[in-house]
Formats: structure tokens, C-alpha cells, sequence
């Protein structure tokens, strides 16, 4: 292609290649003129075309560019030219050599187009993707992976050590685990569950899924790709699945041990109504029928006291979810010791409390009163007739968990003999005038309808300690 002084463009040689590339007739050769490209080449690229040869000629440097033509048989093409620049007397000659390129561009819309898609399904999905070189130890994360973990929304290129530090030390060793087993072939893909800490010092559960994709001459991993998905959601779900299935099973065997209770109870009282009016219809001495009708009065108010029982009972158990609320623990013993002063002077008491002011527990404020007047009036009332009663309440962090301990120094309990029956509904271990054995029964489904948990500890002649532990979850 040569240019002219005045700015004429004309094609003094054309190869039998271009000639076929662009259709060109006898007619269209013998015109030899721009205008000939200008009905070929597309509207909208025509004039970056011309521009790019006097941008070539003005700084006298290699003419390349990339444009379409529209074509009479093949239809629309891809083109690039890439030519040289000489100077003559008479203006510049270009030379060089004119690419179909229609099939590479093709290729690279398609990438483009896919790539795209991936990017959407990925953003859609909410996947991060990790590219790992296993060399270096760095690791390319995707946007994608970076805003999981509450950093700034950009692809980055990290120390696989930035990641590892940032995983659960109890979930690094399977971590760790896994992902060797996948480099020495032992499984055909990666998959981890693992908690990771994010930028605002919470944990989200990620399951990293990955795979190596190149390998040295000797087996050895080099590069392994991989994704990322917060599936913190679905983990809360199924916890939330598996607390409530918990609770009820815990619901049924509690319905079916009430329907013991009121079986055996029920039972009992009918069996004595039934006695006594038995006795009543077949006796004729007025004196006895007047005794049984003492005993029937008495047994209707034992009735009727197992009825409340059992409707507390029902009170507690009925609830799937109490009202749950933080308490300051030492307040509610206040609270509690001041209302059985009376009974603590009468008894001469010691009170000995060792909890900070400030703790609080996470629980339902009515069970929190029953709770401490059943096992506060318990220790007074099944304290040693030859030693000062002595109530000790003690807090401690077992495992992360607060434990509130009540102790005495009473009558004690042999647990080899009555440890499986400690906390049965009307059980007793010692004579007492107002022993119902209701009390332990009672606390015991307060605590776990708390979602906690009581243990106990006893020597008969020396005292008890009972130990609750509170589940702080709201």
C-alpha cells in the first residue's frame, strides 16, 4: 500500500490471498482505490481504519490493526493487518502481510462469553475460587472468596499460611488431613468443612472443595483448584434442626414418664378411694365409717396436691422454649436469702457466697427463684442435728461453661442406693414431717428445660453438693 504526498491511498500489488480474502472482482482490482475497502470494511470500524494509517505514517512506526468486513459469500470476518513503514520520493509504502483472524476472535468471544457465565454462577452462587501453587505456597482467591471472610471485594494473591492461620484450631488437623490424603492420590478430589475467622472476629463455616490439575513427572502436586461456599446458613439450620428434634425426644420421653407418673399416682389414690368407700357401704358400726370418711378427706387433699404437682409439672414441660433472660445470679440469692431469714435465724444458718456481683446467667427468672428456694430450703431442712447448718454457694467456669455450686454440710445422701432415684418425682430419703419428694424432681426439669444440666455430689452423714450448669445460649 502506498501513500501519496497529497494523501492518496492505493494498492499498487495485492496477492492472490488478499484478492480471495476480501471478493475482490476484475472491476473492484482495476479501481485500485480505498473506496473499494470502504464498501468492504464495516461502517463502524472504516474510520478507526483510516486514522490507524496516519497515526502509522505521522510517527513513521509498524501499521497494526484489527477490523471487519463485510463479505459478499463468507459474510462478516475478522481481519488483522500488520505492516511496515518505508519512505520514497514520492511519499510512504507500506508492506507487510493481512490475517484472517474470524476463527481466533470466535474462540475468544467464546471464552469471554464463558467466562462471564462463570463469573455470574459463581456471584449467583455465592462460590469463591482459590487457584493454589503448591511451589510457592500462594494462593490466588477470588473476590468472591475475600468478601467471605469480610475483606475488601478484590481478587488477591496470598500466603496459603494467611488462610491456614485463620482456620479453627480445632478443625486444622482434619484440614491438614484432607488435603494431604488428595495430594498422595488417596482420594480423587479435596473437600474440607472448616470454621474460618473473618475480619470482624466471628467464624463462618466454609466447605473448601478442590483438586490438583497438574502434577510433576514423580506424581508430586503443583497446582490445585478450588472453591469456596459460606454455608454458615445451613450449618445454623441444621443445628436449629438437630436442637429441636433433641428437645422433642426429650418432649416424649418426658410425656411418656408423665404418663407413668399419673398412672401410678392416679392408681393409687383410686385404689384408696375404692378401699374406704368399700369399707363405708359394708359397715354398719357408725364409729368406723366415721374414720373412713377422715381417711377418704385425707386422701382427697393428697389428691388434690398431686393433681398441682402434676400440673406444674405439665407448666414446665409444655414449653418448648421458656423465656430465656440474663439474670445477675448473686441478686437473685439475695433475693432468695432474705426471704427465708426468718427460717435461717431460727436454724442459726451460715451463708457463705462466693460469686463476683457482676455475673450474670442466661435463664428464666421464675425457675431461677424455684430453683434456689428448693435447694436453699432443702440444705435447712435436711441439715445435722449435732453441727451449725452451713450453706455454701459457689460459681466456677468449667470448659467455658458457668457451674453454680450449692453446698451443706447436712445429712448427706447415699447415692450406691438411691443415686438412680435422687431426682424420681415423690422420692425421699429421709424422715421429715414436710418431705414430698417433689422438690429435686421439680428443679431438675426447670434446669434442662433450660438446656442445662445438674450433677451431684454426696456422702451420706456429711453433706451434699449440687452442681448446675447453665447453657448461656438465648
Amino acid at each position: 500500500m502506498t501513500i501519496s504526498e497529497s494523501g492518496t491511498i492505493r494498492f499498487p500489488f495485492l496477492s492472490e490471498s488478499v484478492i480471495s480474502h476480501f471478493e475482490l472482482t476484475e472491476a473492484e482490482i482495476e479501481q485500485n482505490t480505498i473506496e473499494v475497502l470502504q464498501r468492504k470494511i464495516i461502517s463502524e470500524d472504516f474510520s478507526a481504519f483510516l486514522d490507524s494509517i496516519q497515526t502509522a505514517k505521522l510517527k513513521f512506526e509498524t501499521w497494526f490493526f484489527e477490523f471487519r468486513c463485510s463479505l459478499p459469500v463468507r459474510g462478516l470476518r475478522w481481519y488483522r493487518v500488520n505492516a511496515s513503514i518505508e519512505k520514497d520520493g514520492k511519499g510512504f509504502v507500506f508492506y507487510g502481510r493481512v490475517s484472517d483472524t474470524t476463527d481466533v476472535v470466535k474462540q475468544e468471544l467464546k471464552l469471554k462469553i464463558s467466562e462471564e457465565r462463570y463469573e455470574f454462577a459463581l456471584e449467583a452462587s455465592s462460590e469463591g475460587i482459590w487457584d493454589l501453587d503448591v511451589n510457592t505456597k500462594s494462593v490466588f482467591f477470588s473476590s468472591q472468596s475475600m468478601k467471605m471472610l469480610g475483606f475488601e471485594e478484590k481478587d488477591t494473591v496470598l500466603s496459603i499460611d494467611k488462610w491456614d492461620s485463620r482456620i479453627h484450631p480445632e478443625d486444622i488437623e482434619k484440614y491438614k488431613k484432607d488435603i494431604q490424603f488428595h495430594f498422595e492420590n488417596k482420594t480423587p478430589f479435596y473437600k474440607n468443612l472448616q470454621r474460618v475467622l473473618t475480619n470482624d472476629g466471628n467464624y463462618r463455616w466454609v466447605l473448601s472443595k478442590g483438586k490438583v490439575i497438574e502434577r510433576d513427572v514423580f506424581g508430586n502436586p503443583l497446582r490445585v483448584i478450588g472453591t469456596h461456599s459460606d454455608i454458615s446458613r445451613q450449618i445454623e439450620k441444621e443445628n436449629e434442626l438437630k436442637r429441636t428434634l433433641e428437645i422433642l425426644n426429650e418432649q416424649n420421653k418426658r410425656l411418656l414418664n408423665f404418663a407413668h407418673i399419673v398412672s401410678h399416682n392416679l392408681r393409687s389414690h383410686a385404689g384408696n378411694f375404692k378401699m374406704l368407700l368399700d369399707i363405708i357401704e359394708s359397715e354398719t358400726d357408725q364409729n368406723i365409717i366415721d374414720e373412713s370418711l377422715i381417711y377418704m378427706r385425707a386422701n382427697s387433699n393428697d389428691l388434690s396436691d398431686t393433681i398441682e404437682n402434676l400440673k406444674e409439672l405439665v407448666d414446665i414441660q409444655s414449653d418448648l422454649k421458656p423465656t430465656k433472660e440474663q439474670l445477675n445470679l448473686s441478686q437473685y440469692l439475695r433475693k432468695m436469702i432474705n426471704l427465708l431469714s426468718d427460717e435461717f435465724t431460727k436454724h442459726k444458718v451460715e451463708i457463705k457466697i462466693n460469686i463476683p456481683n457482676d455475673v450474670t446467667v442466661s435463664f428464666n427468672p421464675a425457675y431461677l427463684e424455684s430453683i434456689l428456694l428448693n435447694f436453699t430450703t432443702n440444705a435447712v431442712k435436711y441439715s445435722h442435728s449435732k453441727r451449725t447448718p452451713k450453706i455454701y454457694y459457689d460459681l466456677e467456669f468449667i470448659n467455658g461453661v458457668k457451674v453454680l455450686s450449692i453446698s451443706d454440710n447436712g445429712l448427706g445422701i447415699d447415692l450406691e442406693k438411691h443415686g438412680e432415684a435422687l431426682f424420681g418425682m415423690y422420692k425421699t430419703f429421709h424422715r421429715h414431717p414436710n418431705s414430698r419428694g417433689i422438690g429435686l424432681f421439680m428443679s431438675k426439669n426447670q434446669i434442662e428445660a433450660m438446656g442445662g444440666r445438674i450433677e451431684v455430689e454426696s456422702k451420706l452423714g456429711f453433706g451434699s453438693c449440687f452442681k448446675i450448669y447453665f447453657n448461656e445460649e438465648l
